[in-house]
């Protein structure tokens, strides 16, 4: 079995000055470090200009939105990706499995573009 390589991507490296600076980086495959839509996601939660996003009416439309290859946002904190099955969060460390609690069917926590 081979493993693909990590690479760490720097907010720095997509943002002069980030409002948010934590994290720093996210430990990402180096396809996913290249994915614009990804990108744009992660320039929108750290500088906090959400004008291409809006709230989703239903569950629908965030999963819509995943078909896109477009990423959601979550509580305004998170990136977040629907990869083989299941709903993924991005931390610095990388993608991790979203538990399901009942804030994540209150649409008002999501914002898809």
């Amino acid at each position: 079995m081979t493993f693909k390589k990590k690479t760490k991507l720097y907010i720095r490296d997509l943002i002069q000055e980030p409002l948010v600076s934590y994290p720093s980086y996210y430990f990402l495959s180096y396809s996913m470090a290249k994915n614009e839509m990804l990108q744009d996601c992660l320039i929108a939660l750290h500088t906090l200009d959400f004008t291409h996003y809006h709230t989703p009416k239903d569950y629908k439309e965030i999963f819509k939105s995943f078909s896109y290859g477009s990423f959601a946002i979550y509580k305004t904190k998170y990136a977040v990706a629907h990869f083989g099955g299941k709903l993924m969060y991005l931390e610095a460390n990388g993608w991790k499995s979203m538990p399901i609690t009942e804030d994540a069917f209150d649409m008002q926590n999501w914002l898809v573009c």
